[in-house]
């Protein structure tokens, strides 16, 4: 089993607070990303056996999210948006510079196990392209400047 007792409780604590179990669905997959680091089959079944759903349910869900990795990710989850807005502002040339930075592979985790670079659709925040998420936080109006010093701050964190 992956979910420890601690997820297994949270997601049943939730249950409640819900008028269908179907509903439940996203905390539970929150609570399960965040002890695991990613979401994989067996999270799905073993959330849709505490939810009782069909485990399809849960990767549907899971699938439409690209706040949930399906493979281990670094300590830093960088997101770079690259639908229109972000595309035309330069995420592509961020991407590319992020991945020689780095030295890295696109979705890769860098030797140190501190970073791994995505793109991915939409991420909301269009008028501050381009942009990039990482974790939980928000990074806008990126420039290569702006980036250099965010990496060097997360590495310092380590």
């Amino acid at each position: 089993m992956i979910l420890n007792e601690q997820t297994v409780k949270a997601i049943r604590a939730d249950i409640p607070k819900y008028p269908q179990r179907r509903s439940c669905i996203l905390p539970a997959l929150t609570h399960a990303y965040r002890q695991v680091g990613h979401l994989n089959e067996v999270v799905y079944r073993e959330i849709a056996d505490v939810l009782d759903l069909d485990t399809i349910q849960i990767a549907e869900a899971a699938s439409f999210y690209t706040m949930f990795p399906k493979q281990p990710v670094g300590k830093y989850f960088i997101q770079v948006c690259h639908n229109l807005s972000c595309s035309l502002l330069g995420a592509e040339s961020l991407v590319e510079y992020l991945l020689r930075k780095l030295d890295v592979k696109k979705g890769a985790i860098t030797p140190d196990g501190l970073f791994t670079v995505v793109t991915v659709e939409c991420l909301g925040s269009c008028t501050t392209a381009p942009m990039m998420q990482i974790n939980d936080l928000f990074y806008e109006n990126l420039t290569r400047e702006k980036v250099d010093a965010i990496i060097d701050e997360l590495r310092k964190k380590g």
